[in-house]
């Protein structure tokens, strides 16, 4: 039986092509390879609640933001979100575990008032020094406007390992989905609306 990447997968290669970006698809399938298990055995250790699907995300490929496979260099888009302008990378696992404590830092004061104007979902956690988040994406200018993370730290009327996302200009962290399936089942039921002819590379 398909797991849900492996069904997102499939539909994000229909929606490349659909996209007329079938040549840059193939050519990613071409050069691509999926993480190693001792680099897999590292994150698995240091993030033991890492959800399946993205463990088999990761197997599929190890991330698509400036990562090197062979001699070739590669900011590929494999992820989107409840925005249908942005697209997203998915972080190397290495990648991942480089960025693992950021949130606390990078999101202290917008979570603790220092700013005017930041719209905080309800269901999570203001207070920043106890976020404990699994950064997983980057959108795909470079990351400066949004971010992708899996929340294990919740407030009381959140799900641990609900999935937040951060927008820049105007601040906002939303929930976008309860679980990590539950956001890939999104994007499968949004049709990819990420990907589309005019916004290809």
């Amino acid at each position: 039986m398909d797991t849900i990447a492996d069904k997102y997968i499939s539909g994000l290669k229909r929606a490349y092509y659909n996209a007329k970006g079938k040549d840059i698809w193939d050519h990613f399938e071409n050069i691509k390879h999926g993480v190693f298990k001792e680099d897999l055995d590292k994150l698995k250790a240091a993030c033991p609640n890492i959800p399946n699907a993205l463990i088999n995300l990761l197997q599929y490929v190890d991330g698509t933001y400036w990562r090197t496979y062979g001699d070739e260099d590669i900011a590929f888009t494999l992820l989107g979100s409840d925005l249908s302008k942005r697209r997203y990378y998915l972080l190397s696992s290495q990648q991942i575990l480089e960025n693992q404590d950021d949130a606390p830092y990078n999101y202290q004061d917008y979570l603790d008032g220092e700013y005017d104007g930041v719209d905080i979902d309800e269901k999570i956690l203001k207070n920043a020094k106890d976020l404990n988040w699994l950064h997983f994406s980057d959108c795909t200018n470079n990351g400066g406007t949004s971010q992708l993370y899996i929340d294990y730290s919740p407030s009381e009327k959140g799900t641990i390992g609900q999935v937040v996302r951060f927008l820049h200009d105007p601040n906002e962290f939303e929930v976008i989905a309860n679980s990590f399936d539950a956001y890939l089942q999104m994007l499968i039921d949004y049709e990819f609306h990420f990907i589309r002819e005019d916004n290809l590379d």
